[in-house]
């Protein structure tokens, strides 16, 4: 890290900035039709003044703090097109497509695209007259894009960062950054082959990192920091051959150095990864990053090629704001529309049909038989979602400028849907539970169990204990995760392949986002022991307060199912305690860890580098910790600034020691 970087993170660090934005404009409408929010775009770009900070050479920062009324996010757009042609040959791609069609719709829409096109560049204008005065560099940058194309990797950073500044300006706040290291790989070819050195290029990424965090407050959804500022490093091709080159490299290390939330990197890795980029991945976790967040192509490629996307699609597939895995430029898919809720369906078969059962065989298939009618249920009541148009958005997807479509109404190859599927552990544990006490050592009735839960086992602590102490997810017992791979296959055989009314399929996946807390409110007690309102597991893990045989068991229980039947994403999360990572020999053991998971067939994977006593006292002395970063779930954030149930919920899941 340069001394310049390091005065810049210290700025960022300190949060000043923030006092040097105004008031937000009150009274921004949510417009529903194109010509409508360009109205909106208008009163908010007009609201923004141009904004450099400390030694800052990319500028585009919020003034004001406001944007549109929120629209869908979730998808990453075709940066490289934009950014290498420019917007002026955007503008003749349009007026090209509208000289085809006589539709007033389609020419309307059309007119939206230019008015928002016009309106950044209007603001690009006033940014231009404040560099001359304050930055040279910046200026001269402008002078070209984004009416022209980049040709340096600088301008294509500056264009990148004008890129997110407007499109936030849009509301749509979930967008990633997908594949960073390919599309920008043509600029630092340029720069290598002109004599810049790597030091100096790290230097420029490392500024572009701290640009995109200045306005991560702003631009978040259930928390800060969820905010879909993800990026996408590494994978292979189609022959097999890596794509983890030296700008991959020089990403990763300038996330270790800078030590900030944003971009939230994700690691396309496989069977043929060398032991080295794990290593230098696992520094991060090290650094108490809670990323990379690892994806493993032998098995997201193979299932996004079983849901029907084309095979080119597929290997070049990115991840959106959390884990769901999404294809870049032509993919407006919808991946987390809704949740599959498995402990209170679980809880729901057995209140009604417990009683009536001679077997476990009988409950577990009706336990089946519920999860696909809940499917039905799902996709009736989400087929028909509606979802506001985005114009400027739709410049960056392919396909849509050519047919003046919105991404959202098809002007897109793929418009899929997702589902999660919450607290899968959670319900396969209680169903193994039932099965032991129940039905096999007959140790509690079936009417004593249904009081219990009915209790929330208040004068049944007996009962609770056992059923605490039966198999769970996470030790490798065949008998439990059996159970959970027959939800799951219930699970993606009622979901995937489902028309989704909007040209595309549904999608089942292992995710449960911010439902482990809010769903597990509603969730009355369930027969794995866990009590009414009690969070569920993050995403695709062990319940919480599971008692496992280690890191290895852990993996194991969790690798069993062929998730490329299941592939929505929804990782294995897993905290690790920090004083592993503490030397070498701990860093390298991790890292193998990680390549046993993917060897064996894990899809995606997910480590936190936490101490407990620490976290612990940054809740009672938040002033100690102002930077303190913690893997949330799909998404790193200040641990400060989550609230208190996601912090605890953090501070209860098991260390592991590796």
């Amino acid at each position: 890290m340069t001394e310049r970087i390091a005065r810049i993170l210290d700025y960022l660090n300190q949060r000043e900035y923030r006092k040097l934005r105004q008031e937000k404009p009150e009274g921004f409408v949510r417009a529903t039709c194109v010509k409508e929010q360009v109205k909106v775009f208008k009163e908010i770009v007009d609201s923004e003044k141009p904004l450099l900070f400390l030694e800052d050479t990319l500028g585009f920062n919020r003034y004001t703090g406001c944007v549109m009324p929120q629209a869908e996010g979730n998808l990453t757009p075709n940066y490289a097109r934009v950014i290498q042609k420019g917007f002026d040959a955007i503008v003749e791609e349009i007026k090209v497509s509208m000289q085809k069609t006589e539709d007033p719709e389609k020419l309307a829409y059309g007119q939206g695209m230019l008015g928002y096109i016009e309106l950044c560049l209007n603001l690009v204008e006033k940014y231009q007259e404040l560099a001359k005065q304050e930055c040279p560099k910046l200026y001269e940058a402008l002078l070209k894009v984004p009416h022209k194309g980049a040709e340096t990797f600088y301008e294509a950073c500056v264009f990148m960062k004008m890129c997110i500044y407007f499109l936030r300006l849009c509301g749509v706040t979930h967008l990633t950054l997908g594949r960073f290291d390919q599309y920008m790989y043509p600029f630092y070819q340029r720069d290598k082959a002109a004599g810049k050195s790597d030091e100096e290029i790290l230097e420029l990424i490392e500024e572009f990192f701290i640009s995109i965090n200045y306005d991560s407050d702003l631009y978040h959804g259930v928390q800060q920091g969820d905010n879909g500022q993800s990026m996408v490093l590494g994978g292979f091709d189609k022959d097999g051959s890596s794509m983890y080159n030296a700008l991959s490299k020089l990403c990763m290390q300038a996330s270790l150095e800078l030590s900030v939330i944003d971009p939230k990197i994700n690691l396309r890795v496989g069977k043929n990864t060398p032991d080295e980029v794990y290593e230098y991945a696992t520094l991060l976790t090290k650094q108490g990053l809670g990323f990379p967040q690892y994806c493993n192509d032998d098995v997201v490629v193979p299932g996004l090629i079983k849901l029907g996307y084309a095979p080119e699609d597929a290997f070049d597939y990115t991840v959106a704001a959390c884990w769901e895995y999404i294809v870049p430029n032509c993919g407006a898919d919808y991946p987390n529309i809704t949740t599959m809720d498995f402990p209170h369906l679980v809880y729901d078969v057995m209140k009604e049909n417990l009683l009536d059962c001679d077997s476990f065989e009988e409950l577990m298939a009706l336990t089946e038989a519920a999860i696909g009618k809940e499917c039905d249920r799902l996709t009736e009541e989400y087929n028909h979602t509606q979802v506001l148009p985005q114009a400027f958005l739709s410049i960056f997807m392919d396909g849509c400028i050519e047919s003046l479509t919105d991404l959202w109404a098809g002007g897109t190859k793929y418009n899929n849907f997702g589902c999660h599927g919450a607290g899968i552990a959670n319900g396969a544990d209680a169903l193994a539970a039932v099965k032991k006490i129940v039905f096999e050592d007959k140790a509690v009735t079936k009417e004593e169990l249904l009081s219990a839960l009915d209790a929330d086992f208040e004068g049944y602590a007996k009962v609770r204990n056992l059923l605490k102490s039966c198999p769970k997810m996470g030790n490798n017992e065949d008998e439990v995760d059996d159970i959970a791979a027959k939800m799951m296959d219930a699970f993606q055989k009622g979901i995937n392949h489902r028309d989704n009314q909007h040209g595309g399929i549904w999608r089942a996946g292992t995710g449960s986002a911010m439902e482990y807390l809010w769903k597990g409110e509603q969730c009355p007690a369930t027969a794995d022991g866990r009590g009414a309102g009690e969070p569920y597991s993050s995403s695709f893990s062990p319940s919480l307060d599971v008692k496992t045989d280690g890191l290895l068991s852990v993996i194991q229980s969790f690798t069993k199912y062929d998730m490329t039947h299941i592939i929505n994403g929804g990782p294995l999360t897993i905290e690790i305690h920090d004083t592993v990572l503490r030397n070498e020999m701990g860093v390298k053991k991790t890292a193998q860890l990680v390549k046993q998971f993917i060897l064996l067939g894990g899809h995606q994977l997910q480590l936190n580098a936490i101490n407990r006593d620490r976290l612990l006292d940054a809740q009672d002395h938040p002033e100690k910790y102002p930077n303190l970063i913690v893997r949330v779930w799909g998404w790193s954030g200040y641990f400060n600034e989550l609230d208190v149930a996601y912090q605890n919920h953090i501070i209860r899941r098991l260390e592991y020691l590796v």
